[in-house]
């Protein structure tokens, strides 16, 4: 073989040399000037011509000013081999400032689109981290900055994506256009790829929120989180991460990656299903877990009251104005929601209230509270439960949890027909369910949106209607057929003069309002009820045992029930008066709804938590209170 000629390995060396970038051409620049400058002045020197007999060092300062500025070389005088040497370094100057200009002008456009890309490290502390990208970020992100608001230094939170950081930037401005004092920083990269994480500073992170992606979102989450647990450069104190799974046989290998971390992950699909199961039977109660929920009203707190060691629970319930007791959290750790009113509150325990904020948790001091007894109602005793009948229009993975838990709350000989274009449903349902206690089910195969079909199913002569969305579409898709099943709903049960409840789950919260026309009694917005609970989780871990608590239909839950129960309609009541009548059931008050704002999206939909406790308001026999009781 041929061994390769000097001009060729020099244009090897130099191809080398010039691929290094920026930095490395700007010093070949520097090393070229210095190389042409000294040359001359040495040449002008060693021939005799340098003027005034200036020395070297002079010399070179001479032709650095004239390779700066061309225009400086129109002031020379001398021999005529000096006039030379100037015009060779000018021209040399030329070159070398114009190579620069064009090194630097490239190498800040280089550096700009790196930034774009969003690939530089982000060096903040104490920051929630959210890793993916879906539709539910814009609500997080909304309740991380309501909960950022009472911190006076601001807050960050950084997102770390597979998609342009441009792109990113951009949706949540025109979704979420006010981030108050919360900083957003977004940065592309794989949440699963362990050099990406590194970018997103996951080891100074407060918490750590995973959203599902992709067609396997169980999978996504999995490799997100053993990333974060499993990374050789972790830090040594445990991560909090929040997230959800849908497959309940994913439950188990999620904390088990995360032994030595909090990882918190939501039962989606588990969870959803319970609000509908329980929403379907008591219309509003999804707004009541909203409310729970979200940052923007009030919210769950901790707080230890050595005031109260020794008081009874019941006793208790009165001890606040403007914070409502749910519950005792005891000194080993455990939940009691609502419990017995004679259970006592021992040194130890904190107790968990209802509040606009923390500062505003304060006993009332009252030394007599003004309770009107002439307006306490006795009546209202459980009436025997009667067998009901169910319709599900629409299928996704909740239903069959949807029906196990129905199975729970409805009578003996209760029945539930399932109606979907899904192949071959039947026999997954009853594979899914198995043996019933309370209901049989009966599955029809159709389009749940055509008039036709829904004349025929009689669906006024149901007590409940469920629509669920299709999650296998996309969420405007899903959410259209909704919409069209709803209207047509509507239009049968005003034509026959035959209300019955209809509860809706919907995939986009923006599509609600529209929704609204078909004067729905309930909408469940399953991926929005779920982002606020891993926001929630997300600032306050401690939260994770109370709403299990809430959710499981073993034990206390929450109910609406008629206020005319509690206290006497028509007149003005407080509501410590509505808490004792509740407390004499066994039951803790939550506060109440009143049906004359129940389609005003202004005033919560009429949903009033944690009122204050002296203001009087006069209910009527349509409005319900709002109560923590055992099922």
């Amino acid at each position: 073989m041929k061994s390769p000629t000097i001009k060729k390995r020099f244009q090897y060396w130099f191809d080398n040399y010039m691929s290094r970038g920026t930095g490395a051409l700007i010093t070949a620049l520097f090393m070229l000037s210095g190389l042409i400058i000294f040359t001359v002045a040495a040449l002008v020197k060693i021939t005799g011509n340098a003027p005034d007999d200036m020395s070297l060092l002079q010399l070179a300062w001479m032709a650095l000013l004239r390779t700066l500025d061309s225009g400086t070389m129109g002031g020379d005088t001398g021999s005529f081999f000096f006039l030379f040497m100037m015009l060779v370094v000018t021209f040399g100057g030329i070159f070398v400032v114009s190579a620069l200009i064009g090194i630097i002008n490239n190498g800040l456009e280089d550096k700009f689109d790196e930034l774009r890309k969003g690939r530089s490290a982000v060096l903040e502390n104490d920051h929630t981290l959210i890793l993916g990208w879906t539709p539910q970020i814009f609500t997080v992100i909304s309740e991380l900055v309501l909960a950022n608001e009472s911190r006076k230094s601001g807050a960050v939170i950084v997102i770390l994506a597979d998609h342009d950081k441009v792109g990113m930037e951009d949706a949540i401005h025109e979704r979420v256009p006010d981030t108050k004092n919360t900083r957003v920083i977004c940065r592309s990269g794989s949440p699963n790829d362990l050099t990406d994480l590194e970018i997103a500073s996951p080891h100074t992170a407060r918490s750590i929120i995973v959203l599902p992606e992709g067609a396997d979102p169980d999978t996504h989450v999995i490799k997100s989180v053993l990333a974060l647990t499993n990374n050789p450069n972790r830090r040594a104190e445990p991560y909090h991460i929040v997230t959800q799974i849908h497959d309940p046989r994913n439950l188990d290998v999620v904390k088990m990656i995360g032994t030595k971390d909090l990882v918190q992950p939501i039962l989606a699909n588990d969870l959803i299903a319970r609000v509908v199961a329980q929403t379907s039977r008591q219309s509003g109660l999804s707004l009541v877990y909203t409310e729970l929920m979200n940052f923007g009203g009030d919210e769950i707190y901790f707080k230890q009251e050595p005031a109260l060691s020794g008081k009874t629970f019941g006793d208790a319930l009165h001890a606040y104005e403007t914070s409502t007791l749910m519950g005792i959290r005891k000194a080993d750790g455990s939940i009691a929601l609502s419990p017995s009113m004679d259970t006592r509150i021992q040194s130890g325990d904190q107790v968990f209230v209802l509040s606009a904020d923390e500062d505003k948790i304060n006993l009332s001091g009252l030394s007599r509270i003004p309770l009107d007894e002439s307006l306490i109602q006795i009546s209202g005793k459980a009436s025997r439960p009667k067998p009901e009948r169910a319709l599900i229009l629409g299928w996704n993975r909740s239903g069959s949890t949807i029906i196990r838990e129905l199975d729970n709350y409805v009578a003996k000989g209760s029945q539930i027909t399932v109606v979907s274009d899904i192949v071959n449903l039947e026999k997954n349902i009853r594979l899914d369910n198995g043996k019933l206690k309370n209901q049989k089910i009966a599955v029809r195969e159709g389009n749940i949106h055509d008039r036709a079909l829904l004349e025929k199913l009689g669906a006024s002569e149901y007590d409940h209607v469920i629509v669920l969305a299709y999650s296998h579409l996309g969420q405007q898709e899903a959410d259209a057929i909704t919409l069209i099943t709803l209207l047509h709903l509507r239009d049968i049960a005003e034509r026959d003069e035959t209300p019955f409840s209809i509860i809706s789950e919907m995939l986009d919260l923006r599509n609600r309002e529209l929704a609204e026309a078909a004067k729905v009694d309930d909408f469940i917005v399953s991926e929005h009820l779920i982002s606020l609970m891993m926001a929630q989780l997300s600032e306050n871990a401690e939260l994770m045992d109370v709403f299990t608590d809430i959710f499981d239909p073993e034990g206390a839950e929450i109910y609406l029930k008629p206020i005319s129960d509690y206290v006497a309609t028509g007149q003005p009541v407080n509501f410590y008066t509505v808490t004792e009548a509740a407390r004499r059931r066994s039951e803790t008050a939550l506060g109440y709804r009143l049906m004359s704002e129940s389609h005003d999206s202004e005033k919560a939909y009429g949903v009033h938590t944690n009122p204050k406790k002296s203001e009087k308001v006069s209910f009527t026999s349509e409005d319900k209170v709002i109560v923590i009781a055992e099922g």
